[in-house]
């Protein structure tokens, strides 16, 4: 297949180019720039100069493709509306070029937005009341009009050496204030899984996937928030605390609103349905072996 993919020079995108370049797909990357060019080339893929709101060229590219991937998001949390605008502008566009066809389209969307309280399931719809990314709804509307759309939903961290998501930024906070903290008692749960197991489960979905089928790309279902703080504190020889919720934007910074976030997630329909069955290092081993104390971690925009 041709496939056009989003966010192809990214941390989870780039994987996706580099396997699916392995199992013998031909792969049209969109990079903003001089370096996501190149890293979409090192990868093995075609890249395409163009930025999410190039919304002629994302339809271009989706209309001479065999499928799109849409792993792009403009990761700005002090204006999550106009980035979830962008991101709904963008699957419309290549949705839109892609009507009519049964051509695959798959989006990515999260787990934040999901039930509490118990499990999550893949029926379960994306509640963006809560989370106000409308990936899935933006999406599934193609349904209808022939279109193969399918949501892989991504959990709080997708791991791995050269991570430079959450988890870094929760190290970095540990280094900075010398304890390792976790919100109140440290229950809420966070989902993971390694990134070479999430690009992996992309590749099956675009090849096995169905209409309309949402997949929890999840391997680590929920890991009590303290027992990652309780591994961070261990390798930084820092101890490990408590922080009230009512201290947590001040005690984190900016990453404060995720930490105390918890869901738990069922992904047993995701690996019955592509046969995915990740067996790739949970994030408690990444983090007790992995790369993670290797170097200062980089700051996320």
């Amino acid at each position: 297949m041709h496939v056009f993919v989003t966010g192809a020079s990214g941390w989870v995108g780039s994987e996706v180019v580099r396997q699916l370049v392995g199992k013998g797909h031909r792969v049209t990357g969109l990079a903003r720039s001089d370096n996501s060019a190149a890293t979409v080339e090192r990868a093995g893929g075609a890249a395409l100069r163009g930025e999410l709101g190039d919304l002629d060229a994302l339809s271009g590219a989706a209309n001479a493709a065999d499928g799109v991937i849409h792993c792009a998001f403009i990761h700005d949390f002090s204006n999550y509306a106009a980035a979830a605008e962008a991101d709904k502008k963008a699957i419309e566009a290549m949705g839109a070029a892609l009507a009519g066809s049964d051509k695959p389209l798959l989006v990515t969307s999260g787990t934040a937005g999901l039930a509490v309280g118990r499990p999550a399931t893949e029926d379960d719809p994306f509640d963006d009341s809560r989370v106000p990314r409308v990936s899935e709804s933006a999406a599934l509307q193609f349904v209808d009009r022939n279109v193969r759309v399918g949501v892989i939903r991504l959990p709080f961290s997708v791991h791995g050496d050269g991570d430079h998501g959450f988890v870094p930024q929760i190290i970095r906070v540990a280094r900075q204030k010398g304890v390792s903290g976790y919100v109140d008692a440290g229950e809420n749960l966070w989902p993971a899984v390694h990134r070479s197991e999430a690009a992996r489960a992309y590749v099956l979905a675009l090849e096995k996937g169905k209409a309309g089928a949402r997949y929890h790309v999840v391997g680590d279902i929920g890991i009590p928030f303290r027992e990652i703080a309780a591994v961070i504190g261990r390798r930084l020889d820092v101890p490990v605390v408590s922080v009230p919720r009512g201290e947590a934007a001040a005690h984190f910074g900016w990453i404060g609103n995720f930490v105390p976030m918890g869901v738990s997630i069922s992904a047993g329909l995701t690996r019955e349905r592509l046969g995915w069955a990740p067996t790739g290092p949970g994030l408690l081993e990444d983090l007790e072996h992995g790369t993670y104390f290797d170097a200062p971690e980089r700051a996320v925009a």
